[in-house]
């Protein structure tokens, strides 16, 4: 009873001593950091070729480093003792055949329904003879083990169902492998196969093992050309990463003397680079993907293979040997995935650029401050000894400013006579900047107007559309110089500078000084409108339209009538059949000037205003059918 109890128990742990990669019992048992046993060959060529990334193969925990692998001698000692039992076991049913044919059918078909002998049709059958297509058992079989006339019948261990080694249609036997057909033919088909090239079931056998056990060798080549590709994309993503992260060091750096003043500009631009960065992360992260489900195909399609070449049976190895042969895999593409250099290159260069621009300001106004402080400084000692006429209220301010310019004159005529000069000269120009400064900018105007288009284009500015402006219907396109709208374009994402309610969208360069000239190509009779605006202008409800409030200045063509555009306030325009506008900022002049490119009387409209901010430049259309090209400015 004891012996039975132990015997049961250890059969129940045959299913625990089972290596999950190979499906037997342990051999050499090793076991992985995380708790699981598996056959040490077995765990080796799982891992064959591989560099880093270690998994388990039955939980896939990973480990930093390939896992020191120790031999588990609990285990040993275990399957030991069971394969100790089974092969006592055999032994047993061995002699119970000789002793007892019976014994041993009974014992061999115990976990199923046993074959019966065809001549008595009540004992179990021990054998099959292929050549009399039938099974016998012990007593029934003794002809074909005494007698010389059956000593060339081939006798096998016990087929369930006969009927699938026979052909369908001539009821014979299976004795050749067509392989131009790939299935089991009969001596009598050999007739319909005269053409094909056949050979006997194990010679056929032999054959496809041998396709198969080559083909399981450059599987194996081709897994490990994949892992080295896997282990290429990952560097690749890595240096990508490292570029990009050197690329925002540099543009930190810029950044850092004129954070006070551009913070905003600084997160954009870094908004830019992080957001290329993570297009080609994913990238890289979904050709890594693709890799590793390669490799799990490969991997499946080898144990296939394996298991194949284990299968005893000829029949059912040569139609998965069929199958398998069919069965083909690709070789694993990396495309090549590079960072958008001109992001890179464009965000770092527009860092400098307003590195630059701060810096000319800034120097500027200290040397204006510099300039005005000799003036401040010795005007009110020059003004005490002349209290009362400080006090005169009857004067105006060009009357004050004189008496004020007077005594100066009189404390530095004893010094230097020129630089009185110079001075009472400017206080006398003084009270009429205003004027003259308006004529300056009506004659600065004039000469604008007067430029053709070739000295224009020393003013030239590339504009690029801002994604983060684009109202959802608005797709850009052909590097964010192209503007169209697509009702089924899913939309773009949140973003607190996107319009709402109106398709527009606004360059992605600010101006505040200096000239600035671009050209926009447009189809004639589409609805559309371009000026510029302010950057604080509203994102959404009625006074978020270009020209519908005072922040923004634009012409609009609506079919075949032109107008301009500035506070809600229309002024209808003599049409022009001009394609291509092209557009002139003068900040400093106080203008924006709209004129049609090709055309001998270019000139569409001017603005005249005061400008507060910087100015962007502003885009918007209607139908789905319109669409706005931004042109290639050579500068």
């Amino acid at each position: 009873m004891a012996a039975l109890e132990s015997e049961s128990g250890l059969s129940g742990l045959e299913e625990e001593l089972t290596c999950s990669i190979c499906l037997c019992l342990f051999s050499s048992p090793v076991t992985v950091p995380c708790g699981h046993n598996f056959c040490a060959s077995c765990l080796e060529l799982t891992w064959a070729g591989l560099s880093g990334g270690f998994s388990c193969p039955q939980c896939r925990a990973t480990f930093a480093g390939r896992p020191q692998l120790q031999k588990n001698t609990v285990l040993c000692r275990v399957v030991e003792q069971l394969q100790g039992r089974s092969g006592a076991k055999g032994e047993e049913e061995e002699e119970n055949e000789d002793g007892d044919g019976e014994g041993e059918a009974a014992g061999c078909w115990a976990a199923e329904p046993p074959v019966f002998c065809d001549s008595c049709q009540e004992a179990p059958a021990v054998q099959t003879c292929l050549t009399c297509t039938a099974s016998f058992c012990a007593e029934h079989l003794r002809p074909h083990r005494d007698s010389p006339a059956f000593r060339d019948h081939q006798l096998c261990p016990t087929v369930r169902d006969l009927q699938l080694r026979k052909c369908p249609q001539h009821n014979r036997l299976f004795e050749f492998f067509c392989s131009k057909h790939g299935v089991c033919i009969c001596s009598l088909c050999l007739l319909g196969h005269k053409l094909c090239p056949t050979s006997p079931l194990e010679q056929a056998k032999a054959s496809a093992q041998s396709l198969l056990k080559k083909k399981l060798a450059e599987l194996h080549n081709q897994s490990e050309r994949t892992a080295r590709a896997m282990s290429t994309v990952k560097t690749k993503q890595n240096q990508s990463a490292e570029t990009a992260s050197r690329k925002k060091e540099l543009i930190r750096n810029e950044f850092s003397e004129v954070k006070a003043v551009i913070e905003e500009r600084e997160n954009e631009i870094m908004k830019a680079i992080t957001e290329e960065e993570k297009r080609v992360w994913n990238k890289f992260d979904y050709i890594y993907s693709v890799l590793g489900n390669k490799k799990n195909e490969i991997q499946s399609l080898k144990d296939q293979i394996e298991m194949a070449l284990t299968e005893s049976d000829d029949i059912l190895f040569l139609k998965r040997a069929t199958a398998l042969q069919r069965t083909s895999t690709k070789e694993a593409f990396v495309p090549v995935v590079e960072m958008d250099q001109n992001v890179m290159h464009s965000t770092y260069q527009s860092a400098i650029t307003l590195k630059d621009i701060v810096k000319h300001s800034v120097i500027q106004s200290q040397e204006k401050k510099e300039e005005a402080k000799p003036v401040k400084t010795k005007a009110p000692p020059a003004a005490l000894p002349n209290k009362p006429s400080v006090g005169k209220k009857s004067h105006g301010p060009h009357q004050t400013h004189k008496e004020k310019t007077v005594p100066q004159a009189q404390i530095t005529s004893q010094g230097d006579t020129d630089t009185t000069k110079e001075k009472k000269k400017a206080a006398k120009v003084a009270p009429t900047t205003t004027p003259t400064t308006a004529a300056a900018a009506k004659e600065l105007l004039d000469s604008f107007l007067k430029k053709p288009r070739e000295e224009l284009l020393q003013y030239a500015a590339n504009i690029t559309l801002d994604y983060n402006t684009a109202h959802n219907t608005v797709v850009l396109a052909e590097n964010y110089t192209r503007m169209s709208i697509s009702d089924t374009f899913p939309g773009h994402r949140y973003h607190p500078q996107r319009f709402a309610d109106y398709r527009q969208v606004l360059g992605f360069q600010c101006f505040k000084r200096g000239v600035h000239y671009w050209e926009v190509q447009l189809q004639q009779g589409s609805f559309c409108g371009l000026g510029v605006c302010y950057g604080s202008m509203e994102r959404q409800g009625p006074e978020s339209r270009l020209g519908r409030n005072s922040k923004s200045w634009c012409i609009e063509w609506l079919n075949s009538k032109l107008s301009s555009w500035h506070n809600d306030v229309e002024k209808c325009l003599p049409n022009t059949k001009a394609t291509k506008i092209g557009v002139l900022l003068h900040c400093e002049g106080g203008f924006v000037i709209f004129m049609a490119v090709g055309e001998k009387n270019n000139l569409i409209y001017k603005f005249k205003a005061q400008f507060t901010e910087a100015l962007y430049p502003a885009f918007w259309l209607f139908s789905s059918d319109g669409v706005l090209s931004l042109c290639h400015m050579k500068e």
